[in-house]
């Protein structure tokens, strides 16, 4: 039998109640700002648009963020206490219902959203959120996906890097690495077989930007932060010997011809 939003939250009075659904827009993804910022995500909830309301005083306000697809999480559920008649900023003062901050992070509904509004009245769409999970703990989705899809930005490895999973999967790995600078196009074929292996060396690039190399010694550490993506091209047990690793590393420069066109010089 399917469980529905209200079927949780026991809402009185829907039609005192607006649900907004933050998506993506061409600057930030919402799920990003939750994992990282979740306080500055209410600024995209109680945001007003050009001469157009979200809300009025006295309403209940309920947040959900897009995971993917029609799957949602709630992050924030608060009553509307002040109206500040501002346009294309913060248009409100409000106060966390601190009942329902159990939920925040932890529910997931599918909704399909049939309007272009994405800001709703609960009445007319509280039915059709169907609860489909709730999780045991806060909303991450860091967990570890493979060694073969590893594909993150800067801040998601800095986001990740010494969580649990990620810490003790990639210190005990050697393995050929790519760097990707996606605004260039320009690659870096490095190795890890050190101490602490792949985490040892990506460590290195979140502390530093360029881990060493002076290619990437070059560029502003912002740069890096904003355009680079690390992937893992082989890995290899922590008992291999450390020429394998060597030999592997340069044959993926050779074939990616990164010494001709991207960041490796040797």
């Amino acid at each position: 039998m399917a469980i529905y939003l209200n079927d949780l939250l026991r809402l009185d009075k829907l039609e005192n109640v607006k649900i907004r659904f933050n998506q993506s827009t061409s600057n930030a993804n919402p799920i990003d700002v939750f994992k990282n910022d979740r306080y500055s995500l209410l600024n995209w909830q109680f945001h007003n648009y050009s001469k157009n309301r979200s809300f009025y005083e006295g309403q209940i306000a309920i947040g959900f963020v897009r995971i993917e697809g029609d799957k949602w999480l709630l992050f924030d559920i608060s009553l509307i206490t002040r109206d500040l008649n501002k346009f294309n900023t913060v248009g409100y003062e409000f106060e966390t219902l601190t009942d329902y901050e159990k939920y925040f992070g932890r529910v997931i509904i599918e909704f399909k959203n049939k309007a272009q509004n994405m800001i709703r009245k609960a009445e007319s769409v509280i039915h059709e959120c169907k609860v489909i999970q709730i999780l045991e703990d806060t909303f991450d989705n860091d967990v570890f996906p493979g060694y073969e899809n590893v594909n993150l930005s800067w801040h998601d490895l800095n986001r990740v890097i010494n969580k649990g999973v990620w810490k003790s999967t990639l210190e005990n790995q050697k393995g050929i690495y790519l760097i990707t600078d996606t605004n260039s196009g320009k690659m870096y074929v490095g190795s890890a077989y050190g101490n602490n292996m792949i985490h040892g060396r990506w460590s290195d690039y979140i502390r530093t930007g360029h881990g060493g190399n002076e290619e990437l010694k070059k560029l502003e550490f912002s740069y890096i932060q904003n355009h680079f993506r690390y992937s893992i091209l082989d890995i290899y047990k922590s008992t291999i010997d450390d020429n394998v690793i060597i030999d592997r590393e340069s044959w993926w420069k050779k074939t990616l011809m990164t010494r001709d066109f991207g960041y490796n010089k040797n």
